[in-house]
């Protein structure tokens, strides 16, 4: 699968991710699927990684597939608490609970 252009890509992502509502999250990959990058996962992490301050973008609210924050990130789970996150005995968010959904946001 060819690589994205670095910049369409980055520009992508982070227009979804200012759509993520407060008191909802959603992975990597859905996120690449919804931006329209599809196999991308890992390349949405980095873009996170690398956004500028200025954007003030909820990046908290993007977990992994099995509701894991990012490691070494200890505000990450205070933000998505602080919203109403719902989260599991084990730490990861309970997906079934606070997974968004945007096609119900649109009906």
């Amino acid at each position: 699968m060819p690589r994205p252009q670095h910049d369409t890509f980055y520009s992508d992502i982070y227009s979804m991710v200012t759509q993520i509502p407060a008191g909802r999250v959603v992975t990597y990959g859905e996120l690449a699927r919804l931006a329209g990058w599809p196999q991308h996962a890992r390349m949405v992490g980095r873009a996170l990684r690398e956004v500028p301050p200025a954007l003030h973008l909820p990046c908290h609210r993007v977990v992994n597939a099995a509701g894991r924050t990012a490691p070494g990130w200890v505000e990450q789970p205070q933000l998505l608490r602080s919203e109403g996150v719902a989260f599991k005995s084990n730490g990861c968010v309970d997906m079934r609970v606070s997974a968004w959904k945007p096609l119900e946001s649109f009906v």
